[in-house]
């Protein structure tokens, strides 16, 4: 269905970033549109971990992820957000005024003052476990959104990294057993992480691979086989989340023109890019220095707004005043 929309700042993500900027956009006054290719805001978050504490928010010793964004959707709707979610940002032009005009997926057009690109790590795709696609949505999965679905199951779950083990201490309260296979014996995720998983009573296998996957209709066995003796061994299963990674990449942003810095977007101090009334925050940018957190990337959403606002109309004033003095 086609949608024209008419709004002052376009946030391309609706990821933690992107619904923080939101916020700072609607604070000042200004009409706010946010779109996502994801159905849901949140991002990576929703899609991936939204049962996972995160520890590094501000003021937050833990915070559930999906929690997290549940605020921030609070927070930014105080001030009327408009979301597009389900579309892709496909083609940026300037209209005649030199206003940005973003065409999206469905037919969508949106006219912005300027725009904010808190698009994360871009379009992620997961790595696919060779032996195993032909179960996908029969047993296999790639991220675990509600860990009830799994009660009661045998799981394994593949991959060495802090998603992996995430998801193995996430599942093991619930599942009948949790079983993890990576193919070393050296781990990427962090070493508490990993301890967790072991005093959790989840049964670690080492330098294995999964070989195949089995079951009429659902899943019903995994097999695994070790690396180094070729021993092959079969576990029964009904689910197994294959955590190997993803690969991303920033998809049609890349044809815009953007000045790129290792694969992500260049920014200034403003947070501007080298497009007129485009600017960028969160995991997407990159500048000496860069530290990718989510804090970080609050803070960046707050700049990059504050500076578009100035863009927009060169009346206003940068600093947009503390939320303190404000009525409630």
């Amino acid at each position: 269905m086609s949608t024209s929309t008419d709004t002052d700042i376009l946030v391309v993500g609706a990821g933690p970033a992107g619904l923080y900027a939101a916020y700072c956009a609607g604070f000042r006054g200004l009409r706010v549109t946010v779109m996502d290719v994801l159905p849901q805001a949140g991002g990576q978050i929703s899609a991936m971990y939204p049962e996972k504490p995160i520890f590094d928010i501000a003021g937050l010793p833990s915070v559930r992820g999906r929690d997290l964004v549940a605020n921030l959707v609070a927070q930014a709707d105080a001030h009327g957000v408009r979301y597009l979610l389900g579309r892709r940002a496909t083609e940026l032009s300037y209209d005649a005024d030199g206003r940005p005009v973003v065409r999206g997926d469905g037919g969508t057009v949106v006219r912005a003052g300027a725009v904010v690109i808190t698009g994360g790590v871009g379009t992620f795709t997961p790595r696919p476990l060779p032996a195993g696609e032909d179960f996908l949505g029969r047993g296999q999965v790639y991220f675990v959104p509600d860990p009830a679905a799994h009660s009661g199951h045998d799981v394994v779950v593949v991959g060495g990294g802090d998603s992996a083990f995430d998801w193995a201490a996430l599942l093991a309260p619930v599942a009948r057993s949790v079983r993890l296979v990576h193919r070393t014996a050296r781990f990427r995720a962090h070493h508490a992480s990993v301890a967790r998983v072991r005093e959790l009573g989840v049964e670690v296998h080492t330098d294995a691979e999964v070989s195949g996957l089995y079951g009429t209709g659902l899943l019903e066995e995994v097999e695994i086989r070790h690396r180094v003796t070729k021993e092959a061994r079969r576990l029964s299963a009904q689910t197994v989340v294959a955590a190997l990674g993803f690969v991303a990449d920033l998809g049609p942003l890349q044809g815009w023109g953007l000045e790129l810095a290792a694969r992500r977007i260049a920014v200034d101090t403003r947070m501007a890019t080298n497009l007129p009334r485009v600017f960028a925050a969160g995991d997407i940018t990159d500048y000496p220095g860069k530290v990718r957190l989510i804090s970080v990337g609050f803070g960046e959403a707050a700049t990059a707004v504050n500076n578009a606002a100035t863009v927009i109309d060169p009346e206003a004033a940068l600093f947009p005043g503390h939320s303190t003095e404000t009525e409630h």
